[in-house]
């Protein structure tokens, strides 16, 4: 992006190789021994960047995933779909601009897009209410998400929020029903349905477009019942820096925990420094991915699909209890 990246508190080393790196290359002439150091700093730049984020905790993969520069989804309409049609309002109330909803085509799919967009600047983000969507958001995305599958066309969720707005005007306009009735239409949509964390996946906010034959999480976002300040609040009274990183590896709500946990399908890879270095290349990684989950979904019958959809969110949460036998010799 053009815009300056803005720093990350693990990201001191980073920063000051990145500006050694860019003094360089300022003065940079034709002398080999110049280029010789640039192209040595570039090899430690990337093996200390890669290093860097192989070992992120859960909380600063939180802090990833709140970047600034971080893509969104009007960014990733602009760089991966094509002649996207913005359908507005829920025909009760009006226009939600935390979720997007609008037909587009991506290769050689037309797909119906939902997605969550907080805003990059100050005026973006007070429209959009930092991605806190209220009830007629979810409203409008399950009126698109029925035409869609009306007409046969395949969905694409792309979550990106905090939660829901939390506010009482939400509350009183009945924003945990229309969630709950979004969970129940989405399970029974007869059309291929595509989830993707593209940053933050905040509560029932995030699960009110999650429910899909294939769910998938960015490298770097995270996905959870409630945000670690949240916890961190309930469970220890307060959110400061310990407790919201002792609150973020309580949580598993890494994409590597939510892997094994299998609440999720796969783990699409972010470039070298995550998305907000390089959204085109993290645009391109997505697109890729979209693209093979259409062709797969395409090609199941849709009773089938909607039996695999059911099975696959009955099978979250099951666990095996047993006791443990031991042999006990006689006499003891």
């Amino acid at each position: 992006m053009s815009k300056p990246i803005a720093s990350l508190p693990f990201e001191k080393e980073i920063q000051q190789m990145e500006a050694l790196l860019a003094s360089l290359e300022s003065r940079a002439d034709e002398q080999g021994d110049t280029l010789e150091e640039i192209r040595r700093i570039r090899r430690e730049l990337a093996n200390l960047t890669r290093n860097v984020y192989m070992n992120l905790s859960a909380w600063e993969t939180v802090l990833v995933s709140r970047h600034p520069n971080r893509p969104q989804t009007t960014d990733y309409i602009q760089m991966i779909f094509d002649e996207f049609v913005e359908l507005h309002g829920d025909r009760a109330i009006g226009d939600d601009r935390a979720i997007r909803t609008g037909f587009a085509r991506i290769g050689d799919h037309r797909v119906l897009l939902v997605g969550h967009q907080k805003g990059h600047n100050l005026k973006e983000k007070n429209e959009c209410l930092f991605g806190c969507a209220h009830p007629e958001g979810y409203r409008k995305a399950l009126n698109k998400m029925k035409l869609a599958a009306k007409f046969k066309q395949p969905i694409i969720c792309l979550i990106d929020t905090p939660g829901a707005y939390p506010g009482i005007g939400a509350e009183e306009r009945g924003q945990a029903q229309l969630i709950a009735t979004s969970l129940l239409e989405m399970a029974r949509l007869e059309t291929p349905i595509v989830c993707v964390v593209i940053g933050e996946g905040g509560s029932g906010g995030a699960l009110g477009i999650g429910i899909g034959d294939r769910v998938s999480m960015l490298e770097f976002s995270y996905y959870s019942v409630i945000s670690p300040e949240g916890c961190a609040g309930i469970l220890w009274k307060e959110a400061n820096d310990e407790t919201k990183r002792l609150a973020a590896d309580a949580l598993k709500l890494t994409a590597r925990d939510l892997f094994k946990l299998r609440v999720i399908d796969d783990i699409i890879p972010e470039p070298l420094g995550a998305a907000h270095r390089d959204p085109q290349q993290m645009g391109n990684f997505l697109k890729q991915y979209l693209l093979r989950y259409l062709r797969d979904l395409k090609k199941i019958p849709l009773p089938e699909l909607l039996e695999q959809r059911y099975q696959k969110f009955r099978r979250m949460g099951v666990f095996e209890e047993g006791v443990e036998t031991v042999a006990v010799a006689e006499g003891q």
